[in-house]
């Protein structure tokens, strides 16, 4: 859920409303393909509920995803075809935003157009960031201390209640009942 801070820490609440009123809430049951590698997507969604795995375009899997996830936000953010596919784990609930609706919003709105890239830029060096510690990259550069996946920089900490308790609120808006 760590990812979905960095979201809802940069989001204000008129941007977080915006989309819990244009986004739409998908209930996926499991083995629910949700997205195919290189077939067009029209929306980007935010993993509410579940469990996702994430697959190359060889059939390997090659993370798996959980609650506060985005998915589609690279496609979306540079216009190219998806390239792996993600498939439900469990029955899992997303929000879904259409490309036509959030490319009006972030055409008409600079100040959510600015908040919006800038928690998906975040949210993809971190992402970035743990997959390079993943792959060892940290260990063979001794001056950097290895990044723990599970970590928040301070920066970033002040701002963790507050966010999670937005990601709560829109849990809420949406009605969904998170398991376990």
């Amino acid at each position: 859920m760590r990812r979905v801070l960095y979201i809802m820490g940069i989001l204000n609440d008129a941007d977080l409303e915006w989309m819990a009123i244009h986004g739409v809430t998908k209930n996926v049951e499991a083995g629910t393909m949700i997205i195919r590698a290189n077939e067009n997507i029209d929306s980007i969604y935010i993993l509410l509920d579940g469990k996702l795995s994430v697959h190359s375009t060889s059939g390997a899997e090659i993370a798996r995803l959980g609650c506060g996830e985005m998915l589609g936000e690279i496609s979306f953010v540079d216009s190219r075809l998806p390239s792996a596919s993600i498939v439900a784990l469990d029955n899992s609930s997303l929000l879904a935003i259409s490309r036509e609706a959030l490319n009006a919003k972030l055409s008409s709105d600079e100040g959510f157009a600015a908040r919006f890239y800038k928690a998906v830029g975040a949210f993809l060096a971190d992402r970035l960031r743990t997959a390079v510690s993943q792959m060892g990259y940290e260990s063979t550069r001794r001056e950097l201390p290895a990044a723990d996946g599970d970590d928040l920089d301070d920066v970033w900490m002040e701002n963790v209640s507050f966010a999670a308790s937005r990601f709560d609120q829109l849990l809420k808006r949406l009605g969904i009942n998170q398991s376990a």
